[in-house]
């Protein structure tokens, strides 16, 4: 089992930069393809981030290239998402997830092929 807990959310104005957080526990290792996901009010879950496996490959969704930057910290079993410019339409709960396996690019944007999802933190951006 893999526990995940995000932090660092908050409410911030459009233009302000962000930064959160995800500490794993449990069986985790730094070959799983991991990735941040987030749902805005009446949307469905949608890819931000990820890495595919020991993060070799990074992708990004073409909404948040340029502004937004995943790194982790294997040793400290954490994976950051720092967000920066900020805009309204970034609102969203923020999820980390990761899958038992790494996965390729096309996998890595699917939430269904994440296995472990943590509770998410609220990131709400005003104008």
């Amino acid at each position: 089992q893999v526990q995940l807990v995000e932090s660092g959310g908050g409410s911030v104005q459009a233009g302000d930069s962000l930064s959160v957080s995800c500490a794993g526990s449990g069986r985790t290792s730094s070959s799983r393809a991991m990735g941040w996901f987030r749902q805005a009010p009446g949307k469905e879950r949608e890819f931000v981030a990820g890495f595919t496996g020991s993060g070799a490959y990074l992708y990004y969704a073409d909404s948040v290239r340029g502004r937004f930057t995943i790194s982790r910290d294997n040793a400290k079993n954490t994976v950051y998402l720092q967000m920066n410019s900020l805009k309204p339409e970034d609102t969203a709960v923020y999820y980390c997830a990761v899958a038992n396996n790494p996965l390729n690019g096309y996998a890595i944007k699917r939430p269904e092929y994440m296995d472990y999802w943590g509770k998410g933190t609220l990131v709400t951006v005003s104008s």
